[in-house]
Parts: structure tokens; C-alpha cells; sequence
């Protein structure tokens, strides 16, 4: 039995077919056939049902692919142990995080990582919606922080590090009508919604939490939007730690709105399973914590 033959397996049942295997093993059809053939011969056993068009797991093969599985992520991560063995300092490293998150908790771990690794040079990317994720995947980030929507987590470690509340706000300059039930979507029509725009691209722009029909206007951020709706001009969702100082002193109104109740969304560390960490990426993450956001 050999590794390639379990990759060989893996890609399979990820692709559903041969040929999605051999185009992301980067090998011919008749290559990933063979292997296969191989692996079934020396274990006296049916893996595939290949009667129907694509191939499916036999219940022999199910039990054995769940236990490949776990052979293939031990070895990922021997792979990894490896790696940050051999690893020397980044001269570079990329954390996008998300713009709901209140960075103050985060700079304690910046500071403290910049200070042991003085020649690594730190970026760190606000980004909005899918943009953490979106470069972690295209690997424009070492490490990621924002929420699970839209996460491929099979390709991906997270663990959790921070919870954010998002509320509806407005400035009282608005004239929202105050009342003690949920004011419907249809009385908010007539209302600016400020919303901001996505940095992931157009599969992450905000979709949740939009008035149907609603007059809308784009900002480019989080400080834009605040601005906006701090003039009366409009209302939106902004995260507590922004509006905290705001809200106490009367500046912005907590909005009951029926179309856009308040959110509490969890924030996690992300970094890709398939590239190893260097030793400042995997010092940085060690030291992102788990406190809470306000």
C-alpha cells in the first residue's frame, strides 16, 4: 500500500470521477485506473462500484476510505511537523482579518510577535465580508480571522477566538420612528440602508440583512459607513465596539427592526491545512487569543 494510492483514493470520492481525480493528481485517467486496480488487488478487495455512470464507494470501501482518511491527515501533519523543523524566519507574513473585529485585543500578539521577529515584515489586511477567506485561499494571507460563512473547511484549520455583535443603528437626525414592537421592513423602506462593500468578490457581497426594496447606498468601509449614518444620512449594522461610545451618549439609537434582528457572529483563526506554517505564523497564531470582543 502506498500513499500515492490512498491520494489516488481520496481524490475519487472528493471529484466524484476518474477524470476529476487525474485532473487534480495531474495524472491521465488511465493512470488513476491502474493505480487504483493496484490498491484493490493487493487488498483482495472491491472498492469502487463501477456499474452506474460514477463510481461509488462499496460498503468495504466506505470503512476503508474512512481509515485512509485518517492516514492521510497524520501524514499531512508529519509533513507539517517537518516543515516548521526546517522552517527559518519569514521575511514576510499576511494576516487579513476581518473588519467586524475589534483589533485591540489582537495588537498585545502583533506587538509581541514583531518585537521577537524584527526582520519578518507584518501586513495586516482589514478586509470585508468573504475577503479574509477569500485571500487565504488564493494565498495572499498566511493566517485569516472572520467568521465560518463560506469557509471550505475541509481545506482549512479554525478554531475559535472571538464572538462580535453586529446591531442596526441610526442617528436620531433620522426620524426613525421610536416604538416598542419590531418596526417592519416595509416602514424601513423609505429609509437609507448603508451597507459595505465586500472585499472577496462579488459571491461575498452582503446578502443577509438587506431590506427588500429598501433605498441602499455602498461605502468602501466600516469608517465610511460610520460616518454616513453618524449624519443622519442613513442607518445600518455596525459592530458594538464601534458604536459603544456612541450609543452611551445618546449619538446613534439601537434600532428594533423585524428584518434585521441583532447578531452574534463567532470569529476563528483560519491558516490552510496544505501549506505549512513558518515560525512566525505558527508563533503569531499560538498567541491569538480567545477574548471576547465587546
Amino acid at each position: 500500500m502506498k500513499h500515492d494510492q490512498l491520494l489516488a483514493l481520496e481524490a475519487i470520492v472528493s471529484t466524484g470521477t476518474f477524470r476529476g481525480a487525474a485532473d487534480r493528481l495531474h495524472k491521465s485517467q488511465s493512470a488513476i485506473s491502474h493505480t487504483i486496480r493496484q490498491l484493490e488487488e493487493e487488498l483482495e478487495l472491491e472498492l469502487f462500484s463501477r456499474a452506474a455512470y460514477r463510481p461509488s464507494l462499496t460498503p468495504a470501501g466506505e470503512i476503508f476510505y474512512r481509515e485512509a482518511s485518517k492516514v492521510l491527515r497524520q501524514m499531512q501533519g508529519l509533513r507539517t511537523t517537518a516543515a516548521r523543523l526546517r522552517a527559518r524566519e519569514e521575511p514576510e507574513l499576511n494576516i487579513a482579518v476581518s473588519a467586524t473585529l475589534d483589533l485591540d485585543p489582537l495588537l498585545t500578539a502583533l506587538s509581541d510577535t514583531g518585537r521577537r521577529h524584527p526582520a519578518t515584515h507584518l501586513r495586516l489586511r482589514m478586509e470585508m465580508m468573504g475577503g479574509p477567506i477569500a485571500r487565504l485561499m488564493e494565498g495572499k494571507a498566511d493566517i485569516a480571522l472572520a467568521s465560518l460563512d463560506g469557509v471550505p473547511l475541509d481545506d482549512v484549520e479554525a478554531e475559535p477566538v472571538a464572538e462580535v455583535t453586529i446591531r442596526p443603528v441610526a442617528s436620531p437626525d433620522l426620524n426613525v420612528p421610536a416604538s416598542s414592537r419590531a418596526i417592519s421592513a416595509s416602514k424601513m423602506q423609505s429609509y437609507v440602508q448603508v451597507v459595505a462593500a465586500g472585499t472577496g468578490g462579488a459571491a461575498h457581497d452582503q446578502s443577509r440583512d438587506l431590506l427588500p426594496g429598501g433605498l441602499k447606498w455602498t461605502v468602501s468601509d466600516l469608517a465610511a459607513k460610520k460616518k454616513v449614518i453618524l449624519a443622519g444620512l442613513g442607518w445600518g449594522g455596525l459592530p458594538d465596539h464601534m458604536t459603544k461610545d456612541e450609543r452611551r451618549l445618546g449619538d446613534l439609537l439601537s434600532l428594533n427592526l423585524e428584518s434585521f434582528p441583532i447578531r452574534r457572529t463567532m470569529i476563528f483563526k483560519m491558516r490552510r491545512r496544505d501549506q505549512p506554517p513558518g515560525v512566525v505564523a505558527s508563533e503569531l497564531w499560538d498567541k491569538i487569543g480567545t477574548a471576547e470582543q465587546a
